[in-house]
């Protein structure tokens, strides 16, 4: 790591490519529209920003985005850049990290495309923030797991159960023998069931199933909102004995997290809801690597990827990225982020998903997957237990669901399924 910030864009421009970046590179220090008698050589020696690469790709003869400054020209350069800031524009601040390398950009008119791809960050700043308190490492030692992941679900319908009736869904989920178990995005303190009474009524299941099995699901509960309702909904999390906490992280910032993560011995579960916004144009937003990277500097935990042949948009060499990107090192030690694998995951993604990341360090959550058995709850968390375990021991799923009743029925249901 360097002393200085480097960011990595994908850019189209209908300008001189080099006039563009210089653009980004103004407009993101010292510069403006106008050169400034207070703009000295000192301070553009102390705080400017400078290109440090241009990398030429293709020409394309539309924008990809409106609103561009054509001048005569007919045709529009893309071509990858780093731009290069001194650390002490920024210092310790992931919110003045983000103004700096996105900021205005997406709004420049010397551009019709960039995103963000990659930042690269000194060691200073990495070593100033708390990062996972748990990660990885944390979690599987919470479920006691080794070879194969936590098996997850969420509690559906996503929105409209009072209290109790969400604890019943609860305790039907723990007698299954699922680890992890959460809230939707939807359902933080709705007025039918108030985030208290909710957290009351899923921590007396998760008890009770505790007391009469020694086994105790995680829950993340979604304490989504502002911060003093966030930080009433963590306290009544840990007077209840509970240990997770979700967060809707588009929406709350990266300020909560570090909030939360400091004063709370909580696990942080982060949801992605809304990461279209940011991803789903190729020349527009930011690339899930620095995505994954300012959110895992602020403390999360678990933090949503997707997954294989999933119900959304995004394709599987994405997804795969992301979780990569997760289980990439980067503080001393472990502390890596678990990557949550979901959207309409069923044991049918098991052997390509271990097949393609290499690990079985992530949360594999399913819906559908496990009440969709045909057999139940309990027989549809057995099911994708086995295909992990068949997974890692190189034994291929067709032979594995010979060998086990209630993973044959899962394929046989699931293959129908999707026809």
């Amino acid at each position: 790591m360097s002393d200085e910030i480097r960011a990595h864009y994908l850019i189209e421009t209908p300008l001189p490519v080099e006039q563009a970046a210089a653009a980004i590179a103004g407009e993101q220090s010292t510069g403006t529209f106008m050169k400034l008698a207070s703009e000295s050589d000192a301070v553009t020696a102390r705080a400017g920003a400078r290109v440090a690469r241009i990398e030429r790709i293709a020409e394309v003869p539309t924008p990809s985005l409106p609103g561009a400054r054509t001048g005569s020209r007919a045709r529009y350069t893309q071509a990858r850049i780093e731009i290069v800031w001194p650390y002490a524009n920024v210092g310790p601040d992931l919110s003045t990290l983000m103004a700096t390398v996105c900021g205005n950009l997406s709004e420049l008119s010397e551009l019709s495309g960039i995103r963000l791809l990659d930042v690269e960050l000194p060691r200073a700043f990495v070593d100033a923030f708390p990062g996972p308190r748990f990660g990885v490492e944390g979690t599987r030692a919470r479920f006691g797991l080794a070879a194969v992941p936590a098996i997850g679900t969420i509690v559906k319908p996503s929105i409209g159960l009072l209290p109790e009736e969400t604890a019943q869904v609860v305790a039907e989920f723990a007698e299954g023998g699922i680890d992890f178990i959460k809230d939707d995005e939807l359902s933080a303190n709705p007025l039918f069931a108030p985030l208290e009474a909710r957290i009351a009524a899923v921590m007396g299941a998760i008890d009770r199933h505790a007391d009469r099995t020694g086994k105790r699901p995680m829950f993340a509960f979604n304490i989504s909102g502002d911060l003093d309702q966030m930080r009433r909904g963590a306290e009544a999390i840990v007077k209840a004995g509970g240990d997770c906490a979700m967060l809707s992280l588009n929406w709350v910032g990266t300020p909560a997290v570090l909030a939360l993560r400091r004063e709370f011995p909580l696990f942080i579960h982060g949801h992605r809801n809304g990461w279209g916004l940011f991803s789903r144009a190729p020349m527009l937003g930011l690339d899930y690597r620095v995505y994954q990277l300012v959110h895992r500097l602020a403390g999360v935990d678990h933090i949503h990827v997707n997954g294989l042949r999933n119900k959304f948009s995004e394709s599987d060499a994405s997804v795969l990225d992301s979780a990569r990107a997760c289980l990439a090192p980067l503080f001393p030690g472990d502390r890596r982020v678990m990557p949550v694998f979901s959207s309409a995951q069923t044991v049918l993604q098991v052997h390509d998903t271990y097949a393609a990341l290499g690990s079985a360090d992530l949360i594999y959550a399913c819906g559908g997957g496990i009440v969709g058995h045909p057999d139940g709850i309990a027989a549809g968390t057995r099911s994708l237990r086995a295909a992990w375990e068949a997974a890692a021991a190189g034994i291929p799923l067709a032979q594995a669901a010979r060998e086990d009743a209630a993973l044959r029925r899962a394929v046989e249901t699931f293959t129908q399924h999707i026809r």
